[in-house]
């Protein structure tokens, strides 16, 4: 199961995740935000990502203007690497590299298309699991301590 989260300025390119994982036949659970009324993005961020962290969820995927600030909420809870992804590429090098298992988009910066390719890179990537990642994944987690 797939954590979906945004704010306002996210809810219009979540709707739009949300019909495309449907296509797809992948499930998910959304933890808001529910309309383009303005409202605080911690509040919906945190609890997609204390989802992904408890194992309710496989992975995320949080949505604001930027990504910047649900990226940053979601790395804050323990067991969360959230990567804030603008393209393909890198889609694919966080889950290759640094295991993520959260994605940020900004919807006012990643246009509908390039948005879904983004999604799907994330969701189908695999971690690559060479020594030299789990070596600095283990870094990462022994910070959170």
């Amino acid at each position: 199961m797939i954590a979906l989260a945004s704010d306002h300025g996210g809810y219009a390119l979540k709707e739009k995740v949300k019909a495309h994982l449907d296509e797809l036949g992948l499930s998910y659970k959304d933890f808001g935000t529910y309309s383009e009324e303005s409202c605080d993005y911690p509040d919906f961020a945190e609890e997609a990502a204390k989802a992904v962290a408890a194992g309710t969820c496989d992975r995320g995927i949080v949505i604001c203007t930027t990504g910047i600030g649900v990226s940053i909420v979601a790395n804050k809870v323990k067991g969360i690497r959230c990567g804030l992804c603008t393209g393909v590429t890198q889609a694919r090098l966080t889950r290759e590299h640094n295991d993520a298992n959260m994605l940020a988009i900004g919807a006012g910066i990643t246009g509908t298309n390039a948005a879904m390719d983004i999604v799907d890179t994330f969701l189908n990537t695999k971690f690559s699991g060479l020594e030299k990642h789990v070596r600095r994944i283990g870094k990462i987690t022994k910070m959170e301590e």
